[in-house]
């Protein structure tokens, strides 16, 4: 067999890369549980008319297809997620009368997107999402609650420090209205590009495809200039002049959450109003939120999310919701790529318990199986190499433990990073705690 050529956009994980993301997953799984969000897994299809239902994506969706097509059946029309929304939207309906409401959720799973790769773009990947899902009517510390869970979450990865970037589209819609604009949403839509257009190109979209004057599109421009840390944007928005009922609310809203996360705001995490954020999808309704890394700007944002009042419904009852998604392979596999993020070993083995000769294989077997007892992960030596060779093979590895036998029948462990070599005891032996995991190491 000649060798492979790799799929662009489906990234696979070296051994110690893999540690990283699995040490992600548990610090976010474990932030969730913490507050109380239940985990839950999709499957990975649905019908594609409810995924052609988002229909910006209906080019980026991988449709499924048995080789037997005759036999397909029930399986004919369906495609795989492109994201964790749309199938969590359905998963409510179908087990709606099984949930307790408000329902907490985590999701921590696999996507796939049919877009072009590109660096932080990938065919196949992988994100955790949290939503706080109710029935008819959602409390609006729902919006708060998932911005402290996430805050909290974000701070605590081994990762660049984060940004979260909040708004409101009560706020920016109750801003168009108050300037006369007829069409709010295609107002929204256009300035959702700022982050790939020049000020000059939108305010040229604002005139000339949703209608705007040249004043008009300058006051969105104003607007959209305004970014604080605090809620000290209040003010600054009321400075516009623009007086319109939905806009006090959004302005009231986005105050609430900029106040509600204040105190967890550190050197690994900030928070900030951004009144340029607009999140094109239609579907949200209120609060919107982008999460970004700092000093990776240039990867546009790793994560969002936001307030949607109506994405769920059976026609009887609705189910309003607030979620918020973190692109895991998104934010590891760029940093990993350029070296910048691994773990110190390849291996989980704290310990290679070294082989004298094949003969006493049997007796290191029952030394690591000691070990293994004490919760020390350990393997024993491949071959029954020079003892010189045995610890450079555990370096390799970054293996930091090589375990002997001395000719007394005595036991001794060194510590390969230091040289140091006590006398231990297999039954009772464990490294600190520091060493009994890989760790995660992010370069400056």
């Amino acid at each position: 067999m000649s060798k492979p050529t790799p799929l662009s956009g489906f990234p696979e994980l070296l051994p110690e890369e893999r540690f990283v993301e699995q040490q992600v997953i548990d610090l976010l799984r474990r932030t969730f549980e913490l507050h109380g969000f239940a985990g839950i897994e999709t499957r990975a299809v649905e019908p594609v008319e409810t995924l052609l239902g988002k229909g910006e994506t209906s080019k980026e969706i991988y449709l499924l297809e048995r080789l037997q097509a005759e036999q397909a059946g029930t399986d004919a029309g369906v495609g795989l997620h492109f994201d964790l929304t749309v199938p969590f939207a359905r998963y409510v309906l179908e087990h709606a009368g099984k949930l307790e409401f408000p329902f907490r959720r985590y999701q921590i799973q696999k996507a796939w997107r049919g877009e072009r790769p590109q660096e932080g773009r990938y065919r196949e990947f992988t994100q955790a999402d949290i939503d706080v899902v109710m029935k008819d009517e959602l409390p609006f510390h729902a919006d708060i609650e998932v911005a402290r869970v996430m805050a909290e979450a974000l701070a605590h990865l081994p990762l660049p420090p984060m940004r979260l970037r909040v708004n409101n589209r009560k706020l920016i819609e109750g801003f168009y209205r108050g300037i006369g604009a007829e069409e709010p949403q295609s107002v929204i839509r256009i300035i959702d590009k700022l982050d790939k257009l020049s000020a000059e190109q939108v305010s040229a979209l604002l005139t000339s495809e949703a209608g705007l004057s040249e004043a008009q599109a300058a006051q969105c421009l104003s607007l959209a200039r305004i970014s604080t840390s605090d809620s000290s944007f209040v003010e600054q928005v009321r400075g516009l002049g623009v007086d319109n009922d939905l806009l006090e609310t959004g302005l009231t809203e986005l105050a609430a959450v900029i106040d509600g996360c204040a105190d967890l705001v550190t050197d690994r995490f900030g928070i900030e109003a951004s009144l340029s954020l607009a999140r094109g999808l239609d579907y949200y309704t209120g609060t919107v939120f982008e999460i970004f890394m700092v000093g990776f700007e240039f990867l546009k944002s790793v994560g969002g999310g936001g307030r949607y009042d109506a994405l769920a419904s059976d026609g009887k009852s609705t189910y309003p919701g607030v979620g918020m998604s973190f692109g895991i392979s998104r934010t590891l596999v760029p940093l990993m790529s350029r070296g910048l993020l691994s773990a110190d070993r390849k291996v989980p083995s704290v310990v290679l318990v070294a082989l004298v000769d094949e003969e006493s294989r049997a007796s290191s077997d029952a030394i690591a199986t000691q070990l293994r007892a004490n919760g020390v992960p350990c393997e024993v030596a491949a071959s029954a190499q020079r003892f010189g060779k045995q610890i450079r093979y555990a370096e390799r590895r970054g293996i930091p433990y090589v375990w002997f036998t001395n000719a007394e029948g005595g036991h001794e462990v060194k510590d390969i990073r230091t040289g140091d070599q006590v006398a231990a005891d297999p039954t009772a032996w464990t490294p600190p705690e520091r060493d009994l995991r890989p760790s995660v190491v992010l370069s400056p």
